[in-house]
């Protein structure tokens, strides 16, 4: 069943009198109880299309439909109810937990919010909450920088699970992290779905925690998606030319590969999103582009049942 499905969404900022194509034209569908992982350099666009989803960016144009229905005329109420169903996990798990709140009080906040519960049952939710994510009860009266940073994260997954959502969008939540910890994190976000049933947008840089979290994996490139395929698949068989050289950066846990293997080197700037090139907004750093490439922009298409690649190549 489709939980979440984008159509043609576009998001545009008014910048020094031009405009800045952050999301420009992606599409893409969540089915329930899988997590689609979307990957991409600095600055592609993975954070706006997220805050976009969330109504926390206003949407240009396009359609958003949660559980087959448009989202993108909510209002008021409608929004709020709307938070029952989808929450955000923020990359900075320190800058996005108020100072001046207790642990506690940041996790009972949409309680409170939304009026779920009396206060001694809410205490109590908000107690079983600190035990799901691994943190002790008798945290519940400090402050976030009482906390290391991973404990703050687990704060801010507790604070997404308060309202027992179906839909979380997880904004890069390890890339603050201490190595060791980021994998601490990953695999509660991974027991956290098989136990609740949760569905996720897992946004991040690291390529390895991606595989190994993802059910299907979308590359994002200047604000367009490049190619859209079943984990295994991709990281096996990636067909466009920028997925192909974002794997080849992952590195080979042994020496002896990793010295002999050869690694396919992107040169040039990522070109501005607000003069993105007129064809393929990939063609200045790809090493096969050819005419039609600088041209003509290719269309997401479906090569083979359930990978999708934008490229006139394949």
């Amino acid at each position: 069943m489709t939980l979440l499905e984008v159509k043609n969404l576009k998001k545009h900022f008014p910048y020094k009198g031009k405009v800045l194509r952050a999301v420009d034209g992606v599409s893409f569908a969540i089915e329930e109880r899988e997590t689609l992982g979307l990957v991409g350099e600095s600055g592609c666009g993975k954070t706006a299309l997220a805050r976009a989803l969330m109504r926390l960016y206003e949407p240009t144009s396009g359609d958003i439909l949660f559980q087959g229905e448009s989202i993108l005329n909510y209002r008021g109420k409608a929004i709020k109810t709307l938070r029952h169903n989808m929450q955000y996990i923020f990359q900075d798990p320190f800058a996005s937990l108020n100072p001046r709140m207790t642990a506690g009080e940041i996790i009972a906040e949409p309680l409170n919010i939304h009026n779920v519960l009396n206060p001694r049952d809410r205490e109590q939710r908000v107690q079983e909450l600190l035990r799901i994510v691994g943190l002790r009860p008798e945290y519940i009266s400090r402050f976030p920088h009482e906390f290391s940073g991973g404990q703050r994260q687990r704060i801010g997954i507790a604070r997404s699970l308060a309202l027992n959502p179906r839909l979380i969008v997880c904004d890069e939540p390890i890339a603050a992290l201490d190595v060791s910890i980021q994998a601490q994190i990953v695999n509660l976000l991974k027991h956290l779905q098989e136990e609740m049933g949760l569905t996720y947008l897992f946004i991040s840089h690291d390529l390895a925690m991606v595989k190994y979290l993802s059910t299907r994996v979308a590359v994002m490139y200047l604000g367009h998606l490049m190619e859209l395929a079943p984990s295994i698949e991709l990281y096996e068989r990636p067909l466009h030319p920028y997925t192909q050289g974002l794997l080849s950066a992952i590195p080979i846990p042994d020496p002896i590969i990793e010295k002999k293997r050869s690694r396919i080197l992107l040169t040039g700037d990522v070109p501005s999103p607000v003069n993105p090139p007129k064809g393929c907004v990939f063609c200045t750093r790809c090493p096969l582009a050819k005419k039609e490439c600088h041209e003509k922009r290719p269309p997401l298409r479906e090569v083979a049942p359930g990978h999708k690649v934008a490229c006139h190549l394949v």
